[in-house]
């Protein structure tokens, strides 16, 4: 399963892509909005947006690159590693 975190915090981005790893997901990660993301994306089966730490333009940007795929959209409004845990046992198991 591949995994797409927005937002977050910038110094837990290793701690997201190794709590992914251990619920055997490939995870990306995008802390900072640079440039659109096009392209960079890719499909992914779960996009979290950590909604506190991210401009509204980042999550329009995020979800128009997504539109029309099938995906499951998960907003979270802390960007802790127990809520991202929280959303990595409700959706992968």
């Amino acid at each position: 399963m591949s995994v797409v975190i927005i937002g977050g915090n910038e110094r837990m981005e290793r701690q997201y892509k190794e709590l992914c790893k251990e619920y055997k997901c490939q995870a990306k990660v995008f802390t900072k909005m640079r440039g659109c993301f096009y392209n960079k994306l890719g499909r992914p089966d779960l996009l979290v947006l950590f909604t506190n730490n991210m401009s509204h333009k980042m999550v329009k940007s995020a979800l128009n690159e997504t539109k029309g795929q099938d995906l499951k959209i998960v907003r979270s409004h802390t960007a802790s590693m127990s809520a991202l845990k929280n959303i990595l046992n409700e959706h992968v198991g």
